[in-house]
């Protein structure tokens, strides 16, 4: 596979509004690290989005996060190591990466108003939206990720 463009250079007024609406998720949302994480990932795994899993992946690694939490997210639902809270917004955010099929039922709604009030839910549906857009423009553009050293074998 080849990268088609690099988006930053093609119209980089539009990849800065992007990466603005990055900078004020990460610094101003208040929302918990651990939540942004599971967003980006979920979303990447489910558009994927080779480029922004091994991003999220790594970036999850960096934050402290369980090698297990990161490896059995893509099959969330059958595993207990998710709290309930992590589970609604699990939910929410196939929901609405999936809002062409699934329209964002009322159960997943009504799921995470059990644990956010509505400026978190605002704020959980604007992160959804970002990495949205993120894996829209690398899977769109073929951005590639990049390759590590293969691991000593010893």
């Amino acid at each position: 596979m080849q990268e088609r463009l690099d988006f930053a250079k093609a119209a980089p007024d539009a990849y800065k509004a992007v990466y603005e609406l990055e900078r004020y998720i990460r610094e101003e949302s208040g929302l918990d690290p651990r939540l942004l994480h599971l967003i980006r990932l979920r979303a990447s795994q489910i558009n994927g989005c080779a480029y922004c899993v091994d991003m999220h992946v790594k970036e999850s690694r960096r934050d402290g996060l369980s090698e297990q939490w990161i490896n059995m997210m893509s099959v969330w639902q059958e595993s207990p190591i998710y709290d309930d809270r992590e589970r609604a917004v699990l939910g929410w955010t196939e929901a609405l990466t999936n809002v062409a099929q699934t329209r964002a039922p009322d159960a997943d709604y009504e799921r995470l108003r059990e644990f956010f009030d509505d400026a978190e839910m605002t704020k959980i549906t604007v992160v959804i939206g970002a990495i949205n857009v993120w894996n829209r423009l690398c899977v769109g553009f073929r951005r590639m990720h990049p390759v590590d050293a293969p691991a000593e074998v010893s």
